[in-house]
């Protein structure tokens, strides 16, 4: 009989990541309770990015919270994404999780730096920040779903596929809902940038999706 090899996927620093980001979106809360009222609803009601879309929002400590929350999360469901679908590579998992957790920071740095260097380029530094501002908290929002989703596939329903395709939609969904109000409340702004918007789009928002696609289809 040949020997199997298994890889064993401890719980606990599973937990802990989960609870490291639950207090993260705690803190969040706990630091501007009026923020976060509005930013619950946001979906069903924009108030949260009109209200708060300002220059310097981006870099509020809210805003930030849960950005990590974001990123934490989005990590951790990749992670458990792979592993549903035996794509994980081999290795230790918290070793992956990090890697991946990296690779998303960095990924969302380095875009966010292009699209400021867009808008300076173009003079359009104010909009550009609006419309990052506004994505992001949208991203954020689903953020919620993800945790939830995160806490189910690790706990409840252990690498169900049916989860993480009911998440994937919930978050299309949010973000979909996000940027029909986002061309709604900017379409006068965006026209005489028309153009620019659609460069915009191609390079920072589509071309970052095809080249992940094309590797995951490797």
């Amino acid at each position: 009989m040949n020997p199997i090899e298994r890889t064993i996927f401890s719980l606990d620093w599973m937990t802990m990541v989960l609870f490291i980001s639950m207090l993260v979106f705690a803190l969040g809360k706990y630091l501007n309770y009026s923020k976060f009222l509005n930013f619950v609803i946001l979906p069903f009601n924009d108030k949260y990015v009109l209200l708060h879309k300002k220059k310097g929002q981006l870099f509020n400590w809210f805003h930030v919270l849960l950005s990590i929350f974001q990123a934490i999360n989005l990590s951790f469901f990749i992670f458990l994404f792979l592993r549903t679908f035996d794509a994980l590579p081999s290795g230790n998992p918290m070793t992956i999780f990090f890697l991946v957790l990296l690779f998303v920071v960095l990924f969302q740095i380095v875009k966010l730096a292009l699209q400021f260097i867009n808008g300076f380029v173009f003079n359009t530094q104010e909009l550009i920040s609006e419309l990052v501002f506004n994505k992001t908290s949208y991203l954020n929002h689903s953020s919620i779903i993800l945790f939830i989703s995160n806490v189910i596939l690790v706990y409840i329903f252990k690498d169900s596929k049916i989860i993480i395709y009911t998440t994937i939609i919930l978050i299309l969904l949010i973000n979909g809902i996000g940027v029909v109000k986002l061309l709604k409340n900017y379409q006068k702004a965006m026209f005489p940038y028309f153009v620019y918007f659609i460069l915009y789009l191609c390079a920072l928002e589509i071309a970052p999706l095809v080249i992940i696609g094309s590797y995951l289809k490797v």
